[in-house]
This record gives structure tokens, C-alpha cells and sequence, in this order.
């Protein structure tokens, strides 16, 4: 925790807390941290025990994603107060646990919209690897009726699961190009020079032509 301190920078804090995350500590050095920790689960759960956005960006990176159980993930999901935390456990634990489909459906159908965006991503996540057993056209109706309504985390997630059908799914590209273009979801999101807008007809269209240029 004193070494993470040192690595705490006002300019970093101030560009993070426009997002929501409550740390100044750069990512590369965390990382640099973390690969000279190596594995240490013990460690990563009192990192996680002390609620420091830091501490546990740090914990997730030296945990032993496939030695939670599935209650323990679910606490620790509901406790991940801020955007990053919550995205890297998702991304860097969840995915890689033996509970992960087991969880995707629980939040799916959470009434909190932030848990619920975390079944959203598992989901996003199957749709581009494992689509077997999944209910595209399901996921259509749902989105279709929700998205537009969602709180913002949630919609972030469904519009990301919309693109990804899309993109990976010919035979649903055109449905999903259309409630993209009803619904308008982020349509003037501003984006980088360079970066491809989140507005799903634009990204279904673009990553499309990518694969095509392959």
C-alpha cells in the first residue's frame, strides 16, 4: 500500500475521476507492480479487503482468477464501486472462472443495472466465442425493447452485445444495423480521431469491412 502511494499522481487522479475511478496511480506502473508480485492470491484478497480502487485494480492482477467460488465473485462484483474495477474483475476474473455462464445468467436478469451490464458483457463475450446455445434473435427482442431506456453503464453493455451480433452473425447484421439506427444509442458520441465511433451501425459497418480487407 506505501509503494502504491508513491506511485500516486494529482494529474492522474484528475483525469480518472472524470470517469468515475478514485485512484491516481498510472496503469503501466500498477502492471509493473503486479508482474514483479506475480501470482499472490492470499495477498490479492487482502488487497481487495482494504475497498482502495488501487489496492484492487492491484488484486486482480495477481489473483488466481479460477480459485473464487461463485458467491465470492458475486459480492466482489456488487462491491466493485468504480467503472474500472468493475471492468477488470469482469474482464481479467470472471471470464477466466469455472462459474463465469452461471453468473452471466444471474446478472443478466439482476434489477441492479450495474450488476445487470456485467451479465451483458458475459454475454457480449459468448455471443464472439462460444454463440452455441444462445438465443441471438432473444437478445435482439431484449435490446430492442430495453437499450433505449437503460441507465448508462447497462446501455454501454447491450449496445456493445448489438455490435458484436452484428459483426460475427451475417445472418443478423441487418436486424441488428436497424435497431441500431431506430434507437440511435450513442449515435453522437464523441470519438477520437482514428477510433471507430460505438454507434452501432457504424461499428457493425466498419469492423465488418476489416474482415473483408483481412
Amino acid at each position: 500500500m506505501a509503494e502504491m502511494a508513491e506511485l500516486e499522481d494529482l494529474k492522474t487522479r484528475e483525469v480518472n475521476e472524470k470517469h468515475g475511478d478514485d485512484h491516481g496511480v498510472n496503469l503501466s506502473k500498477l502492471r509493473a507492480l503486479a508482474k514483479r508480485l506475480k501470482t499472490q492470491q492470499e495477498l490479492a484478497n487482502r488487497l481487495w479487503e482494504t475497498d482502495d480502487t488501487a489496492a484492487r485494480l492491484l488484486a486482480i492482477l495477481i489473483c488466481r482468477p479460477k480459485a473464487f467460488e461463485r458467491d465470492e465473485l458475486d459480492v466482489m462484483l456488487r462491491e466493485a464501486r468504480t467503472p474500472k474495477v468493475h471492468d477488470w474483475l469482469v474482464n481479467y476474473v470472471v471470464k477466466k472462472n469455472p462459474h463465469s455462464e452461471e453468473l452471466r445468467l444471474a446478472w443478466s436478469a439482476d434489477s441492479d443495472p450495474v450488476v445487470a451490464s456485467a451479465g451483458w458483457a458475459l454475454t457480449t463475450e459468448r455471443v464472439a466465442k462460444k454463440p452455441e446455445g444462445l438465443d441471438l434473435a432473444g437478445l435482439l427482442d431484449v435490446i430492442e425493447a430495453q437499450m433505449k431506456e437503460a441507465p448508462a453503464r447497462l446501455q454501454w453493455a447491450m449496445n456493445h452485445c448489438l455490435a458484436q451480433i452484428g459483426i460475427e452473425h451475417a445472418e443478423h447484421r441487418t436486424r441488428a444495423i436497424d435497431i441500431g439506427e431506430r434507437l440511435e444509442v450513442l449515435k453522437d458520441y464523441p470519438t477520437s480521431p482514428g477510433c471507430t465511433s460505438p454507434f452501432a451501425p457504424v461499428w457493425i459497418t466498419e469492423m465488418v469491412r476489416r474482415q473483408h480487407d483481412k
